[in-house]
């Protein structure tokens, strides 16, 4: 890889980050579970590369999942596919504790977490081709422009993300909000390692299950907008 090749997923060691850290409640079954399997499914942040297959105890296709949320979708696609692992990055407690619970119910396997900022797994973490796919469903959408800049898809850590995917390998972002469907349109676009795998917006894939909170959005008329590109 060339200096200008590497500059373009370089960004600042102190970038923008797009969640702010809430002290939401935790169930009783969610606090047992966090204090008991966090040691068992989770991966400690270091800022150096960790080895995927020794994570696993095993050499299987490796999904990326950015703010799994409560880990529904992450428990679900894991179930259905157990001859894939999931990494799921995760920054607050609630949704790290309601994952494990699913974890241990469902008796997956080929599920770990990271509780730590996404850019800073992906920058440090995770080695370049390491990930088979890439999954970043209905990030925040921060709506007002004020806000934009702190939107999760941005060209730098785009760039980052498709300099992780193996050739072949995809990223699936998803959104119900029109307005960041067309920016995240136009930042994977702008991503000379990634290409489109129809003209515009996916048809949503199967193994993407859907929310209770998209069934209800679907209901009302509300629109949902799938991205999948390929690495070239």
């Amino acid at each position: 890889m060339s200096h200008d090749d590497a500059s373009r997923f370089t960004e600042p060691s102190r970038h923008i980050r797009s969640y702010v850290l809430r002290q939401g409640r935790m169930s009783v079954a969610q606090t047992r579970a966090y204090e008991t399997l966090l040691a068992q499914f989770a991966l400690r942040y270091r800022a150096e590369p960790v080895d995927l297959d020794a994570a696993f105890g095993r050499r299987a296709p490796k999904t990326l999942e950015i703010g799994f949320g409560m880990g529904e979708t992450t428990a679900s696609i894991a179930h259905a596919h157990p001859d894939m692992d999931y990494l799921g990055i995760e920054v607050h407690s609630p949704g790290v504790g309601s994952l494990l619970k699913q974890i241990a119910d469902l008796g997956l396997s080929n599920v770990r977490i990271v509780q730590h900022d996404a850019v800073e797994v992906v920058r440090h973490m995770l080695r370049s081709g390491s990930l088979d796919a890439i999954h970043v469903f209905f990030p925040d959408p921060w709506p007002k422009k004020r806000h934009h800049k702190r939107r999760l898809i941005q060209p730098p850590f785009v760039a980052l993300l498709a300099s992780r995917l193996k050739a072949g390998g995809y990223i699936h972002l998803a959104t119900d909000w029109h307005e960041y469907a067309e920016q995240m349109l136009d930042v994977l676009r702008g991503e000379p390692l990634l290409a489109n795998t129809v003209d515009a917006y996916a048809p949503r894939p199967a193994y993407r299950p859907l929310t209770k909170f998209e069934q209800r959005g679907l209901r009302l008329g509300h629109g949902v907008w799938d991205l999948v590109f390929r690495r070239v």
